[in-house]
Formats: C-alpha cells, structure tokens, sequence
C-alpha cells in the first residue's frame, strides 16, 4: 500500500486557524480549492484514507507491533506473574486469614486493578507510545512519565540481582551433595548445626562450659564445640558463602567476585532477549511464561505428597474473617494487587503500544488478570505444601518457618529441599524456575525502558541503533547494581526496595493515572477512545470505577502508607542510620516530585491566561486518523 504524506498541522493555542499540507491527490483529490483551516477537514475522509496500523515516518515504522495477541499475552503474564506471586503472595494469605484474604484480594482487584489494567493497555494501545510520550493524551502531566521513568529504572537495577543470587544456587544445585545441607563446609562456623539441639542433648553431651541460671534469666550453655544460639548451614551459606554479608551498609567491603559474574551473566540473558525487538522477545516468552508452569506443576504434585503437606495447606487455605476488621489487611490485597498486576510501572502502557489499534485489550485485561491470580493460588500451594513438610521434619508449626520475599526463596525452600530425596534434582528445577518467572518481568521492563528512549528518537528504532542503546543501558545498569553484590550489597538492595519503588510510588503514580485520564481528560471520553479501537462499549462499570472507586482507594492507602511509616530494618536488628534512611527517602521522593515539577515547568512555558494555559495543556495531542469523529476541533490538537 502507498503511503501518504503526514498531514501537518502547526496548531496555535488560541486560534482555530493553522497552516496544513495535503497531498495533491487522494484524499482531498477531487476538492477544487485546498483546505486552509482544520474546520475545512472531514476527518471522516480522512480516516478512510489512513492506515491506523501503520506510520508513514519511515523510522517510526520500524518500531513494530506484535506478531501474534498471543505473543502480546505471554509478555503481560511474563511481566505480570513474577517473583511476587510465588513469595509474596502465599505468605500474605496465610498473614491475613488464609482463605478470608481472597475477599479483600478480589474486591482491590476488580473496583481497582482491573481498572488501572485497562487505562494503562488501553492508553498505550491507543497512543502507540511508550510510557512517557503517552502522556501527550495530557501535555500538562507528562511529568507523570518522569515518575515511571525512575521508578522502572531503579527497579530494573536491583530486581536483577535477586536472578544473580538465584543463577548462583542454580548452578550450586550440580553437586554431589548441596552445599547447604551439612556443616563441614569452609564457611561453616563452630555453631553450625544441620538440627536444632534440643535441652536433652545438651544434658547429656560432654559439656564444656555452661552457665545456667534461673527461668526468668538468659541460659548459655557450650558443649563441644556448639554454642546456643545454634545456626542452621542453609543460612551460613546464604550469609557467608553467597553474600559475604558484612556488618552494615557502611562496610561495603568487596565486591563479591562469584556474585558479580552471575550479575553479569543476567544481564547478558536480558540483552539476549530485547536486543531484536518486541517480534523477537516475543518468541522468547512463549518459553520464559510458559515453561515455569511445567516446573510449578511438577513442584506441586511433589509437595502434596510429602509428609505434612496437608498441615502446610491448612495455615494456607483455612478462613479467618475476624482478620477482615483489620485494616493492614485491606491494605496488604491492595499493595499485592498493585505489586503482582505490575500497576504503575509504565510497562503495561509500553507493551500495550505494540498492539494493532484494533486489538480487543479488554479482553486480553480480563485473560491476563485471571491466570495472574491463578499463579498466586497455585504458587501458594507449591510453597506451603512443602512448608508443612519441613514443620513435620523439624517437629515445628508451619507460622514458625513460613516466610516471605528472599528469606523464602533462599532459605527455607532450599532447607526443605534438603529433606527430600533427589534433593539436587529439585533443587535445580526450583531455582530455574524462578530465574524463568524472574528473567521475562526483567527484560520486559528494559524493553519498556529502551522504548522511551527510542521513541525520543525514532532513527534508533532501525537495528543497529536498537542494539547499542539496549547495550548501554544494560551496561550502566550493570555498573550501578555492582554496589549490590559487595559485601554490604544485601543493605543497598533491602534500601533501594524498601524506599524507590515503595507502595507509596506506586499508589501516587496510579492515583494520578486515574485522575487524568477520568476527571482531567474525561472517563467518558476515555470510554469513548476504547470503544473506537475495540468496535463495542467499555462495560460502565468500569467508567464509575475510574472516576470514584479507583481514585479513593489509591488516595486511601498512599495516606495510610505515610502514616504508618516505619524505618527501615534488615532481618529487624539492623537501623539503618539517619543519613541513610534520608537517602532512602530521597530516592523514593525523586520519583513522586516529577510530576509536580513538570507541571509547574508547562504551565511557566505556556502562553496566555492561567485558564487559557490549562486549556492548553490539558488539550490532547492526537494523530489525525484516531480521532473520533464526532470531537470537536477544539477538543483536540494534532500530533
């Protein structure tokens, strides 16, 4: 097909004039005299001219779309299903009632969620932009592309070093013997003990030295060559062989050589992954989305079986709805919400913008949403079928080796691990298995990232562009996240998670989200932009959603949030200090003031009255073919 030559339009603030360039053949063909003014366009004609799939900037063109909706699928569930639905999520279950937490769960996620899910693919779809030049939609709070910018950006840095520490057990799973499931181990110390000594032991060992005092005072008692407080070989490996971990963020010490070139290798699995574009990883991810369902499945069936499983989906499953009176409770399913839908992280509005205009996203939100929550039920099932083992084995409660987050993953999964037959064998599926579930919400993220930049400047879409600016950025992300495979590394990644991409980012980036798109652009209008590109109305629930419910629950818990701030702890006996908590802050607050700086900076640069600027500013820019055809012209300007 024959492309025509862009309409331009040189738009005026405040006038309804501007100057445009037609070609002299086709569309307007059989009009006798030139169109001088946008009132002179039927936008009608326009459209039945206009490819709404297609870019006639040769470099824009090369930006690409999907091959397949299902390729588009498999990346949303590659970024959306993650690390948090498998360590995150089944803890929370059992924190907050069990079976009773699903309430809260799918109340957040239908009345917010969803919501939030369909602006970002819907919007991105529409604006076929990346997360930042999406906001042309509202000139006046572009700024909100600043907030996901750095908020992506500071995740991209550290989430991959959870993939170093995994690749590192990966490949320590090929031995003889695991490394962490006996003591005689270089780095093992003297209060190693693969079994907690019980008091009987104690007694009847050779005992070397012992102070015992009454039962209200402290007992510390040395025999052998064991003291109490015991450690188990698990957490020695995880502290001294794998982090070298160093007494505070103040002694960063080396940088861990083992570490480091895991860090690496990631990065070069992610590179591998986006260098080619979104029709190349999106071959990629029908392994990478794919496959961990095969290993979680093969988990599951072994932790059913194991000894002990039915007390560990017990503490899982079994409803308490008095917990449903406690607030954290309601805050904990809205965080998960937003944490394991991958809410306001600019990536949903990226990959969205590599969908045909006419792609049916609603329906791909509704698909999305439900094997997203699917994973978390069936991921819980792997994880506390196993736990209820390893009780039983430690002749323990499954509330006293339940975990969430790292802790989870690298300690008492891998101590359970241990107790099983063919223990290297699952453990080598567990930990790959978690790098498959990691590495695609990696590499989808760069890609959201490497997109703003290109679509800044369009000439790097063509391949060698696309490879060297992916290079430099993995490159710089790779020297940055160095500082967190040092010996002090395990402080600045707990600093950079608890503060950079906290919930209080989030909630604020999602809050305004909603808020422009519903009240400053209009839900009504919003609705109106889907149902051009979906052929049939957006459900009105949806619409009320936008305007009333969503907003209310973000503002809700970005409040609560802040009230029930708490310092930063690691394993809750190390403070981080003033300067460092200060630091933390900042990074958090780097993300949350672009929004109002960008705003103050477009309204200082417009011209005009303070209405006729906000006129300005809150007036969309769109390309002329996706315009519905029943807007005014003052209601839009031309991209």
């Amino acid at each position: 097909m024959t492309s025509q030559p862009n309409i331009r339009v040189q738009d005026n603030a405040y006038e309804d004039t501007a100057d445009v360039s037609v070609p002299l053949t086709g569309t307007f063909g059989n009009h006798e005299h030139m169109p001088t003014s946008l009132n002179d366009i039927s936008l009608g004609d326009v459209e039945t001219k206009f490819d709404v799939d297609a870019d006639s900037d040769p470099a824009r063109a090369a930006r690409g779309t999907w091959a397949s909706e299902f390729d588009f699928i498999l990346a949303c569930v590659g970024f959306a299903v993650g690390l948090g639905n498998i360590w995150r999520f089944p803890y929370l279950c059992y924190k907050n009632g069990g079976g009773a937490f699903l309430v809260p769960y799918l109340l957040v996620l239908f009345t917010c969620g969803i919501p939030i899910f369909l602006i970002e693919l819907g919007l991105g779809q529409y604006m076929r932009r990346g997360f930042v030049d999406v906001w042309r939609i509202c000139p006046a709070f572009q700024g909100l592309g600043g907030c996901i910018f750095l908020c992506l950006a500071y995740l991209n840095i550290y989430y991959i070093v959870i993939l170093a520490w995994d690749i590192y057990y990966f490949i320590m799973s090929f031995q003889s013997v695991l490394p962490w499931a006996h003591c005689d181990n270089e780095w093992n110390t003297p209060r190693c003990a693969v079994r907690k000594p019980s008091m009987d032991d104690i007694f009847t060992s050779n005992v070397t030295n012992s102070s015992v005092t009454t039962a209200t005072t402290s007992v510390n008692v040395t025999y052998g060559s064991l003291s109490l407080p015991y450690t188990d070989p698990v957490t020695e490996f995880w502290e001294r062989k794998v982090l070298h971990i160093s007494s505070g963020i103040d002694e960063p010490g080396y940088v861990v050589g083992e570490l480091a070139g895991c860090l690496f290798l990631a990065w070069v699995l992610v590179y591998l992954c986006v260098w080619r574009g979104v029709r190349w990883s999106g071959k990629i991810v029908y392994f990478t989305a794919l496959f961990p369902y095969v290993i979680l499945t093969c988990l599951v069936i072994r932790g059913v079986t194991l000894e002990g499983a039915v007390d560990g989906l017990k503490f899982y499953f079994y409803p308490d709805f008095s917990r449903l009176g406690d607030p954290q409770v309601w805050v904990d399913g809205c965080t998960q919400i937003m944490f394991s839908y991958a809410l306001g992280f600019g990536v949903l509005l990226t990959l969205g913008s590599y969908n045909q205009f006419h792609n049916n996203f609603y329906r791909k939100c509704l698909i999305v949403s439900g094997i997203n929550t699917f994973t978390s039920l069936f991921g819980g099932i792997a994880v506390f079928s196993v736990l209820g083992f390893m009780a039983r084995e430690h002749n323990t409660t499954v509330a006293d080796v339940a975990e969430s987050g790292p802790g989870l993953v690298f300690i008492a999964y891998p101590k359970a691990i241990t107790q099983m037959p063919l223990s290297q064998f699952w453990s080598a599926l567990f930990f790959f298995m978690i790098l498959l579930v990691g590495i695609d919400s990696q590499f989808v993220a760069v890609e959201a990232i490497v997109t703003v930049v290109l679509d800044r400047w369009p000439t790097l879409y063509r391949m060698k562009g696309r490879m060297v600016t992916t290079a430099v950025y993995c490159l710089l992300s790779f020297l940055i996240g160095l500082s967190m495979v040092t010996q002090g590394g395990m402080y600045v990644f707990q600093l950079l998670d608890y503060y950079s991409v906290s919930g209080v980012v989030l909630f604020w980036i999602c809050f305004w989200q909603t808020i422009v798109i519903s009240w400053v652009i209009g839900a009504e209008k919003f609705s109106e932009l889907g149902e051009m590109m979906l052929g049939h109305p957006i459900p009105r629930v949806f619409v009320y959603c936008w305007k009333f419910v969503t907003p209310l629950v973000t503002m809700s818990i970005f409040l609560f949030i802040l009230v029930t701030f708490t310092p930063l702890t690691y394993n809750k006996t190390y403070v981080y200090s003033q300067g460092w908590q200060m630091f933390g802050l900042c990074l958090a607050l780097s993300s949350v003031i672009c929004l109002p700086i960008g705003f103050i900076y477009k309204m200082a640069k417009a011209q005009g009255s303070i209405k006729q600027r906000w006129k300005y500013l809150t007036t969309p820019i769109l390309e002329v073919d996706r315009v519905p055809k029943h807007w005014q012209t003052e209601e839009y300007r031309l991209s």
